[in-house]
Order: C-alpha cells, then sequence, then structure tokens
C-alpha cells in the first residue's frame, strides 16, 4: 500500500467522528483493548501524562510536551484532529512520525483491523502508542479525543492527569450541563495520581474534588497556584508577567501561542509540570520551561490558534469552535485595530449555535462558507440562521474562495478572521 491508500482505507473504511459526526462514535474500551493486546498492550510500556478538557486541551498539551523535549526528555505527543496531515496527530519529539511507519502499521495489523472493527480514533490511538512504544518514549503527552470516561485514550495509567476546563460542546455524548460534562471528563481521575484542574469553576468544581477524594488523588487548581498580573503582544509573542500564589514570587514568561485566551492554559501547562516535577517522573528546571513554553508552537508543531496568516490587512484564524471557545476569540477581537473586520465563518452541522451567535460581533461583514467534509453546514443555512442574530454578508460555497473574497474587499487597515470549525481554518493554512 502507497501512504495515499492508507489514508484513504483509514478515512473511507473507518468510521470517522470528524467527518460524519456521531454515527462514528464508539464509546467504551472494548476494541481498543483487543487491539492493545495484538500489539502487545504498548500502552503499559510508556509513561504519559493524560490531558482533557473542552478547550484548550491541545494547547496545554503541546507546551508540557515543547517543555519536556527542552529538558532532553524523548517525548511522545498524541493531539486531534490533524489539520493538513494525518501524522500530525502522532509525533516524537515535535517531529511527525513518518508515512512509512502509517503504512507498515496497517498492513502489518490489517487482519486485526478487519477482525475488530475499531473506530478511526481508535486505530489512530492504537498507532500512537505502538510508534511511541517502539521508538522508546520516555514519557508521552496523550490528548483526549472527546470526554475522557469512556475514550479509548483513558486505558492508560499517567503519571498526572490534566483538565483543562468545562464548556458546552458534544452534550450529545457528554450531557446537557456542566456538571454532567465534568463528570464525564473527571473519568480520566485515577487512583493514586496527581491531577490538575485549568479553571475554578463554581458548576464544576465539587465534581472534580470528589472524583479526587474517591480516588485518593492529589488534586490543585492551577488558577489557585499561579495568576497572570498582566499579558501583553510583543511582536509574534506574548508575554506573561506570572504570579506564584504560594510563595508570591513573580515571573515572566514568553510564548509563540499569541491568543490571550493562552493566559489560562499556560498556568494549567505550569502547574502540571509542577507536579511532574514533585512525581518524580522527571526534573524539568524553570529554564527549560521557560524555552519550552516560548516554543511551544515550533517546537511541537501547533499550529491555528491565533495564528498570523498575513498582514495588512491583518489576516488571522482560530480554531475555537465553541461557546468558551469563541467567547475567548471575540474578546481578542475587540482589542485589535481595524477600520472594518470580515468574517470567514463556517461550522460543522451538529454545532449548538444558539450559544454561539450572540457572541459574534454584529459590525462585522460576514463571508458565510462551508468546509469540503460532509458533516459541515451548508452556507446558505447558516447565513439563513445567522441573519436571526443581525450578522448579515453573503455565501461562498468553498473556504479559499471565501478566504479571497474576503482579501478583495479588504483595504490594508481592515482585518480579516477565518475560523468557527476546525476545518475551515485546516483548509486555508
Amino acid at each position: 500500500m502507497t501512504y495515499q491508500e492508507t489514508l484513504d482505507f483509514l478515512f473511507h473504511s473507518l468510521p470517522v467522528f470528524q467527518h460524519v459526526g456521531g454515527s462514528a462514535y464508539k464509546a467504551g474500551f472494548e476494541r481498543i483493548n483487543a487491539l492493545e493486546t495484538v500489539l502487545g498492550n504498548p500502552h503499559r510500556k510508556i509513561k504519559s501524562v493524560h490531558v482533557a478538557g473542552t478547550n484548550g486541551k491541545g494547547s496545554v498539551s503541546h507546551m508540557i510536551a515543547s517543555s519536556l523535549i527542552t529538558a532532553g526528555y524523548r517525548t511522545g505527543l498524541f493531539t486531534s484532529p490533524h489539520l493538513k496531515d494525518f501524522r500530525e496527530r502522532i509525533r516524537i519529539d515535535g517531529k511527525e512520525i513518518s508515512e512509512e511507519e502509517v503504512v507498515e502499521f496497517v498492513e502489518r495489523n490489517r487482519e486485526a483491523i478487519d477482525r475488530i472493527q475499531p473506530s478511526f480514533f481508535e486505530i489512530t490511538t492504537a498507532i500512537a502508542f505502538d510508534c511511541f512504544a517502539r521508538h522508546g518514549v520516555e514519557i508521552a503527552v496523550i490528548e483526549v479525543g472527546m470526554g475522557g470516561r469512556l475514550d479509548s485514550t483513558n486505558i492508560i495509567r499517567p503519571m498526572v492527569s490534566v483538565i483543562t476546563n468545562i464548556g458546552y460542546d458534544h452534550m450529545q455524548f457528554l450531557g446537557d450541563t456542566l456538571e454532567k460534562i465534568a463528570g464525564e471528563k473527571a473519568g480520566i481521575i485515577k487512583s493514586d495520581t496527581p491531577v490538575v484542574i485549568g479553571e475554578t469553576q463554581p458548576e464544576t468544581a465539587a465534581v472534580f474534588i470528589e472524583k479526587a477524594r474517591s480516588e485518593w488523588a492529589p488534586i490543585r487548581f492551577a488558577d489557585q497556584m499561579y495568576r497572570v498580573i498582566e499579558s501583553e503582544t510583543v511582536g509574534m509573542s506574548r508575554r506573561f508577567e506570572i504570579e506564584k500564589l504560594t510563595t508570591g514570587e513573580s515571573f515572566t514568561l514568553e510564548s509563540d501561542l499569541q491568543g490571550i485566551y493562552q493566559r489560562k492554559n499556560v498556568l494549567t501547562a505550569l502547574t502540571a509540570l509542577d507536579m511532574l516535577n514533585e512525581s518524580g517522573v522527571c526534573t524539568v528546571s524553570p529554564d527549560q520551561i521557560r524555552r519550552g513554553i516560548a516554543s511551544a508552537a515550533r517546537i511541537s508543531g501547533l499550529k491555528g490558534r491565533w495564528q498570523r496568516l498575513g498582514e495588512r490587512p491583518l489576516t488571522v484564524c482560530d480554531t475555537g469552535h465553541n461557546e468558551a471557545g469563541l467567547t475567548e476569540v471575540t474578546a481578542q477581537l475587540v482589542q485589535q485595530c481595524y477600520d472594518r473586520l470580515y468574517m470567514v465563518l463556517g461550522f460543522v452541522a451538529d454545532k449548538d449555535l444558539d450559544r454561539v451567535f450572540p457572541l459574534l460581533p454584529r459590525d462585522a461583514y460576514y463571508i458565510f462558507t462551508k468546509a469540503s467534509i460532509p458533516r459541515a453546514l451548508d452556507e446558505q443555512e447558516l447565513a439563513r440562521r445567522a441573519a436571526v442574530y443581525g450578522l448579515r454578508g453573503e455565501c461562498v460555497s468553498s473556504v479559499p474562495e471565501a478566504l479571497a473574497l474576503a482579501r478583495t474587499k479588504a483595504s490594508p487597515d481592515d482585518m480579516i478572521f477565518v475560523g468557527g470549525s476546525t476545518f475551515v481554518v485546516a483548509e486555508i493554512i
């Protein structure tokens, strides 16, 4: 098989949630455990950090992995979804695994795949564990696909568990209240295993405290350990002035992840690295953490988080796609200087847009579009529903054409924002 033939098999023979939605979701561990048994249970051969949460889990995973790489540890990183190439999901020391490894895994295990019938995410998880074990990864940062309790990554026994925050997303699977969603995310908390919660939220804090107590798991809330005193854009980075609340000391960090919302993620990453240091699993010095976070995007390959695509007009994309994520995005839009704002926007069909539309700026000009996946919401339907909330513009059927139109309309002093869906961003990076 060629690499392209292997991808065709993975994307078209297996149910892919990103493409078809809920019909691809397979909860539970029967299939992933069967695959791992065939592979010799590689997930048991690697130390790991497990990261869940509604928003920020990708950024936090990359910050932790980048710091571990900077400290000299052979570091695995498993995240999802990818933007351009499947191999973005599985990295070792910041580098994507090779095309040959993907092909070889599928060819070697084709009989088991046909027999077990895993989902796309389950087989991707198995590829990651297998590659990490074979390459002698010392510690792997594993991002949850969705939820936590029944996610296929939840077969690992991590050294530290991390839950960034809780917001409304995937409610058809995780529950229709923040407490229910938190209960699903809390499923990654393991017995006697330290857990970091990124944000102290009134609706969910008790859920995590109770779960940690029942598992005898030491728990820390990152925003009770550190706080951001001030943050500002400095060139192509964001600078944070941070206070460690337990000692009162303050220090400065910079990150090439430029979003204002990274102020929350950096506190979560710092607390997780503290707990890793205290556990004795690894030693990452303050200078290594500083350098790792400063170059998190460059070292670990993260894209699509308040990423600048051009200047004059300033053109930015961001993968924020739910209520909490777009709240942060719109807060940063307010702080930008421009004459007129153009929003190139597309969503998946199962998104709760009634929670999203009220957040978006009414004075922007919208170019409604649709990513080239079956799950994408038709751009005409998107425009019709957006108009109810006073959001107006025009429709373009493809993302590249929508961005091209925005660029023809915008003057050098205007701003173009591209987002609404990870898949919209993927088509223009």
